[in-house]
C-alpha cells in the first residue's frame, strides 16, 4: 500500500504530462505530493521523512518552474538537484562525526567507518554522474525522450546502483551470533 502511495504522484505527473504539458504536470505533481504527505500523516499518524523532503523539493523547484515558465529550467533541475545532493554527501564528511549515508542508514546497518566513507563518496559520484547524464539527454534528444529518461532511465539507474551498493554492503554485515536461531540448522522446505 505504501509503495502505491509513494508512486502515485509520479504516475499523476506522467498522466498530466501526456494529457496536457510539462507545466500542468508540474502543478499536478505539487498537489499530488502535498496530498500524499497529508494522507500518509492521517493514515499512519506521523509524517514520512521522505515524503516531506520530496514535497519541499517539489514545492520549491516546481514553484520556480511555474513562476519562470521556462522548459530549459525544468530540464536542468534534475542535474542541479543531483549536484546539490553530491555536494551535501561530500560536505557531510567534514560536518559532524558521521557522513550523510551513515546518518540515513546507520540505525539499520552497522558497517566499518571506511565502508561508510566509501559508500558516501560513491553516492556523491553517482549523483554527479546523473547530473551530467541528464544534460546529455537534454541537449541530444527531444522533450518526450527526456521525460521518459527522467522517469525510467534515472529511476532504473538508481535502482541498479542501490542493488550494487547493497551487495557491497552485504560483504561487511555480520550475523548476530547471540541469536539462538543461528545455532539451529536451516532446512529448505
Amino acid at each position: 500500500m505504501k509503495m502505491m502511495i509513494d508512486f502515485l504522484p509520479v504516475a499523476l505527473f506522467f498522466g498530466a504530462y501526456y494529457a496536457a504539458d510539462i507545466f500542468v504536470a508540474t502543478g499536478v505533481l505539487i498537489i499530488a505530493c502535498t496530498l500524499q504527505t497529508l494522507a500518509f500523516r492521517l493514515w499512519k499518524g506521523y509524517f514520512e521523512k521522505s515524503h516531506v523532503i520530496t514535497l519541499l523539493l517539489v514545492a520549491v523547484f516546481g514553484g520556480l518552474t511555474l513562476f519562470l515558465h521556462d522548459e530549459m529550467f525544468i530540464k536542468w533541475k534534475p542535474s542541479v538537484i543531483n549536484w546539490l545532493f553530491a555536494v551535501v554527501f561530500i560536505g557531510s564528511m567534514w560536518i559532524g562525526d558521521k557522513s550523510i549515508i551513515q546518518r540515513l542508514l546507520g540505525g539499520q546497518v552497522e558497517l566499518p567507518k571506511l565502508v561508510w566513507s566509501k559508500l558516501n563518496v560513491a553516492w556523491a559520484l553517482f549523483f554527479t554522474f546523473l547530473g551530467f547524464l541528464n544534460l546529455y539527454v537534454v541537449y541530444n534528444y527531444d522533450t518526450d525522450t527526456w521525460v521518459n529518461f527522467k522517469m525510467f532511465g534515472l529511476m532504473g539507474l538508481t535502482l541498479v546502483f542501490i542493488i550494487v551498493k547493497s551487495l557491497y554492503m552485504a560483504k561487511y554485515i555480520q550475523e548476530d551470533d547471540s541469536n539462538p536461531d543461528n545455532d539451529k540448522p536451516h532446512h529448505n522446505d
